[in-house]
């Protein structure tokens, strides 16, 4: 009764702004949880804060949903999407916990510990640990040569040639990109990501 009564006090203009009102509200919830599902960041203001590393796992897993590596990068690395930390291990066991299971492009994603730059060949990601900063330039150059996409919680590490920095907005963790980076080591970023990041950076020489 309720409903039919509504039906009638509503005419075609009111009706047409109604439906207008609830595909917008419908379009805005299914990006916000579009965003939420892919980018844990973004989750951290309103739910107990996970470690930091755990939301960092989750997010190179992502990097590597989101970035297209050349076929030739792609047909000499084999039938793993190997996920490599350099250095100093601050994943844990959170980085296998993340990936265990998971598959990119149809291969199975690894994680891999390694101790030097060179040793990072076959790797897809690549996350430079802080044991590195002093290496840095060094290790920039060996992955970005290989097409390898690194990825950092350095300070300035963007700006000083890494392609993907994590950095934290209040208490949520979030990444700027280096495009230049990125364009150099022929990978492709995309636009999806592109357009979370806090910033996306044409600058620094690896």
């Amino acid at each position: 009764m309720n409903a039919t009564r509504r039906d009638a006090d509503v005419g075609p203009h009111q009706d047409l702004q109604l439906r207008r009102r609830e595909r917008s509200l419908a379009g805005r919830l299914g990006r916000a949880t579009l965003a939420c599902l892919l980018w844990p960041g973004l989750l951290q203001a309103q739910q107990a804060r996970p470690l930091d590393y755990e939301v960092k796992a989750t997010y190179l897993f992502n990097f590597g949903r989101f970035t297209t590596w050349p076929l030739t990068t792609v047909a000499a690395e084999g039938n793993l999407f190997s996920v490599c930390v350099l250095g100093h291990d601050p994943f844990g066991p959170a980085l296998e916990a993340t990936l265990a299971g998971e598959r990119i492009t149809g291969k199975p994603i690894v994680a891999r510990r390694i101790a030097k730059s060179s040793d990072a060949v076959g790797c897809r990601i690549l996350f430079v640990s802080g044991s590195e900063e002093s290496q840095l330039p060094s290790v920039l150059q060996t992955a970005g040569g290989a097409g390898i996409l690194t990825v950092s919680d350095l300070p300035q590490f963007a700006a000083r040639g890494g392609m993907i920095q994590f950095v934290s907005q209040g208490n949520r963790i979030r990444f700027e990109v280096n495009l230049t980076a990125v364009e150099q080591a022929n990978l492709t970023l995309s636009s999806e990501l592109l357009k979370v990041a806090t910033a996306v950076r044409r600058t620094g020489k690896p």
